[in-house]
C-alpha cells in the first residue's frame, strides 16, 4: 500500500517555502534505526520508550512484552505518538506520527511483520511468529508472547532543517 498524500505546509513555524514530500517523510520511517514511542498512563502522565519497529503498508509497527510500562499504558488508552529523527538543528528530518495502537494477531499477518523487523535490523531481532503474538526467549531461556501493534497515521508532522519548515500530513 501507498498512499500518495500532500502535506500542509506550516507557515507560522517554517523558514521552508516547500512542504516536505511524503515520500521524503516515509523513507525516513523506513530508515530509522530506533523510535520513541510515548503512551500515556492512567493517571495521564506520558511514557516515553526508545524501542525497535519498522515502517510496513504505511503504518508503525512494534511489539512489547505484556510487563511493560507501555503496554500497561496500552491497556488503558490505545493513544500513541511516535518520533523518530536526528537531534541536530541543521541537518536531517524529525518526523512525529500520532495515531492509535491497534493490536495485530494471527500467524499469517504476524509472520509479514516478523519478517519485515528481520531484514530491516540483519536477523538482530529475530521473532517467531505465534497467533497471539511474537514468540521470544530471555535471557533466562523463558519463552514469551510479546504483543505486537500496528500504529495507522491520524497525523504526521514532519520537520525540516536547513530550512526549518514543519509540515502537517492528515489521514
Amino acid at each position: 500500500m501507498s498512499m500518495a498524500i500532500n502535506g500542509t505546509l506550516d507557515t507560522r513555524f517554517s523558514e521552508a517555502f516547500e512542504a516536505v514530500g511524503w515520500q521524503q517523510v516515509r523513507d525516513a520511517l523506513t530508515a530509522a534505526e530506533l523510535y520513541w514511542l510515548t503512551t500515556v498512563r492512567r493517571d495521564g502522565r506520558p511514557h516515553v520508550t526508545p524501542l525497535v519497529g519498522a515502517w510496513v503498508d504505511d503504518t508503525f509497527v512494534f511489539c512489547t512484552g505484556q510487563e511493560e510500562q507501555k503496554a500497561q499504558n496500552l491497556n488503558g488508552s490505545t493513544s500513541v505518538a511516535v518520533t523518530t529523527g536526528v537531534n541536530t538543528w541543521n541537518d536531517g528530518l524529525d518526523v512525529v506520527v500520532e495515531g492509535d495502537a491497534q493490536r495485530v494477531t494471527g500467524v499469517e499477518r504476524l509472520t509479514k511483520l516478523a519478517d519485515a523487523i528481520r531484514e530491516k535490523y540483519d536477523g538482530d531481532w529475530d521473532f517467531t511468529p505465534a497467533e497471539d503474538g511474537f514468540g521470544h526467549s530471555d535471557e533466562t531461556g523463558d519463552s514469551h508472547i510479546a504483543h505486537v501493534f500496528r500504529v495507522p497515521p491520524v497525523k504526521v508532522l514532519a520537520f525540516a532543517k536547513s530550512p526549518h519548515g514543519q509540515t502537517t500530513f492528515r489521514f
